[in-house]
């Protein structure tokens, strides 16, 4: 054999398993077709938000939260019902145990810190057992997603040095080695060196060719989120109608989700292939890096939010509330795109970013930075946006406004009436002490969260008061991101056969395992929940291959 563990795929759930594998000192070889500037995958461009059940920080900010009220919430959002569903199901109670026990305590002692406000992500909108996080539990990590990465790179490079742990990159794996039912190892090719800058398109040039046999191989590759074919191929058309014919990438062109479908004819089973997570609030990214870069924003819930035809949507399509419920409402409209409108007041506050590189501030650890957004101004990568975006206008008059948006599409399908009569009635709603309007009213109850006060959601106030303009209108793309389903794992990390037995010599983890057991989020997710999921099941297969 030429190692104990051959790992195919060189981000956060991969290198997790790698590092746990390599530290009981097993040989561990790391494969990735992207270049070492590439590692980390992911999680690089995460805004490193993480999710866990009655932190210190939740505490400090009087965010009383208890494993039974996650509990609650996840399974009122997962909505589990199929009959695979069984290990997602066993997955999904393991990470809330690991989320409200040793997680935390375990990614401390590496170095990780969080910032002090806790965002509150997700919030559902519904019923109590419905969708969404009751209480904020998004921990944004000090220095985003470079910052989580941090400390498993540092201990990748030891152990490197120490001769337990190889990378090699530039390799594409073509397919899995099996005898006698096992895997035992995998083959491919080797592409040329290719020094472009970390997410940018890389050469596919053949160089070479390789062929290397392990006591056991783990996939740890990722999802589909950048072959938009594999997505519509999979699009769950019966709850979410046809897919977009337009959509923006929130991932580089490599996450292609190929490695899943060799995983399948090595005999393992991908599961809830229709279960995804894609975000309807998608910015075409004004200074791209990877094809149809994308940008989500992650909005307070002020904005008003019209259809591509000025009609406002009905609850919970509200800003920060229910992603997947927004994204059937806007494909039932029969169009790609909507529409926010708000005001200078409520950008500034309310509009951040999602990625490290969108965060300066936060990913460089600096403090006098992140003051200005306590300030007077947008923080600078908003500001970016609006004066660069292809998907932003500002202007001074409702009527002025509804003009520029139409010419921002291929034809005029705003009625300034209609839009008129949308945001008049939100002011007036606004300017009542009472309201029957629901996000009037999840906007004031926002503002009981001292978190919320002091840096997300905006002072209630008009959409055509002057003294908070301008008006800014924010063309909304729909944006690729998650795979929930995946290859089906048990709570080993061995990946399974339809039938339920275990592949010899075949593991998997984070995205490629739909983040544990292949689905653990089940229809929808909470959010926090991806970096979490990647961590968990890398840990958990690492310490049990060879064990």
């Amino acid at each position: 054999m030429d190692c104990d563990l051959l790992v195919i795929g060189a981000g956060l759930a991969g290198l997790v398993a790698a590092i746990e594998a390599a530290a009981r000192g097993l040989k561990v070889i790391v494969l990735d077709q992207e270049g070492e500037q590439n590692l980390g995958g992911q999680a690089f461009w995460s805004l490193g938000g993480l999710f866990f059940i009655d932190s210190p920080e939740q505490r400090r900010m009087r965010i009383r939260d208890t494993v039974d009220l996650a509990r609650q919430d996840w399974f009122g959002s997962a909505g589990f019902d199929r009959q695979e569903d069984y290990w997602p199901r066993r997955w999904a109670e393991a990470y809330l145990d690991f989320a409200a026990g040793e997680k935390r305590a375990w990614l401390h002692a590496m170095g990780m810190r969080w910032f002090p406000v806790v965002g509150w992500a997700e919030r559902g909108g519904g019923l109590a057992t419905g969708h969404g996080n009751s209480v904020p539990r998004f921990h944004v990590t000090w220095g985003t997603g470079p910052g989580v990465l941090a400390p498993f790179l540092r201990r990748a490079q030891e152990l490197r040095a120490s001769g337990t742990l190889a990378f090699r990159f530039r390799h594409r794996v073509d397919g899995l080695i099996v005898e006698n039912g096992a895997v035992v190892g995998a083959h491919g090719a080797v592409l040329a060196p290719d020094a472009a800058e970390r997410g940018r398109s890389t050469s596919r040039e053949v160089v070479g060719d390789f062929s290397l046999r392990a006591g056991a191989v783990l996939v740890s590759s990722g999802g589909i989120g950048g072959n938009h074919d594999l997505v519509r191929q999979n699009w769950p058309r019966d709850r979410l109608g046809e897919p977009p014919g337009f959509m923006v990438s929130g991932v580089p062109a490599h996450v292609d989700g190929r490695m899943l479908g060799i995983a399948q004819q090595a005999g393992g089973s991908v599961i809830n292939g229709d279960r995804m997570w894609h975000y309807t609030e998608g910015l075409r990214n004004w200074d791209p890096i990877w094809p149809g870069h994308g940008i989500r924003i992650l909005p307070g819930p002020s904005s008003l939010w019209l259809d591509a035809r000025g009609r406002r949507f009905s609850t919970p399509a509200m800003p920060g509330f229910d992603t997947l419920g927004t994204l059937k409402a806007i494909r039932a409209t029969g169009y790609d795109h909507s529409w926010f409108i708000l005001t200078r007041a409520i950008i500034k506050k309310e509009f951040a970013l999602s990625g490290s590189e969108q965060n300066p501030d936060l990913t460089g650890k600096n403090i006098p930075l992140l003051l200005k957004r306590l300030g007077k101004n947008p923080p600078g990568p908003v500001q970016a946006f609006m004066d660069k975006g292809a998907d932003f206008v500002v202007r001074n008059d409702l009527g002025d406004l509804v003009s520029a948006m139409n010419a921002l599409t291929d034809e005029p399908l705003l009625d300034v009436v209609r839009v008129r009569a949308e945001v008049e009635a939100r002011d007036r709603e606004i300017e009542n002490a009472f309201s029957k309007d629901a996000q009037v009213t999840a906007i004031r109850g926002a503002r009981a969260y001292l978190g919320d006060k002091l840096m997300r959601t905006a002072k209630p106030h008009r959409l055509l008061d002057p003294k908070a303009g301008p008006l800014i209108a924010v063309r909304l793309n729909i944006l690729t991101r998650k795979t929930l389903g995946g290859l089906q794992t048990d709570l080993s990390g061995r990946v399974l056969e339809l039938s339920g037995r275990p592949v010899p010599g075949l593991y998997a983890a984070g995205e490629a395992a739909g983040f544990g057991g292949g689905g653990l989020h089940g229809y929808n997710a909470l959010e926090g929940t991806f970096l979490g999921g990647c961590l968990f099941s890398g840990r958990v297969a690492g310490r049990a291959v060879g064990a």
